[in-house]
């Protein structure tokens, strides 16, 4: 049995298994840069709660804690709490500026798609 292994030339995939597009690598780049420091990075949990049984936190922070798992993208810096790491493995981070949507998305395969009640992960 052979299996084929498949990259993508636009996004490049982190230790973590987060892939940041490279349009949002541009805009979290011109962000930080808005703000004027250097020390920034953008940092990405997963909480409890939401529609799907989960809730998406996308922030700038200067800290470092325990176990964080730090991914570079071009210059960009993106980190993930040990407890988060492993709802997001596979999920890519993009930038939409579109008129009917604005903002950072997050495609998660291990998201379940549905509403429902119960886990939103397998």
């Amino acid at each position: 049995m052979t299996t084929e292994a498949h990259t993508e030339s636009t996004e490049a995939t982190a230790p973590s298994g987060i892939n940041l597009t490279d349009v949002a690598a541009v805009k979290v780049k011109a962000l930080i840069e808005q703000e004027g420091r250097d020390d920034l990075r953008l940092r990405i949990a997963v909480q409890p709660g939401g529609c799907s049984g989960l809730r998406y936190q996308l922030f700038f922070d200067e800290r470092s804690l325990d176990g964080d798992v730090v991914s570079d993208f071009g210059g960009v810096e993106v980190v993930v709490d040990r407890m988060s790491a492993p709802y997001l493995a596979g999920a890519t981070i993009d930038f939409a500026d579109r008129i009917d949507a604005q903002g950072f998305t997050i495609d998660n395969p291990n998201a379940q798609n549905s509403c429902a009640c119960g886990d939103s992960f397998h």
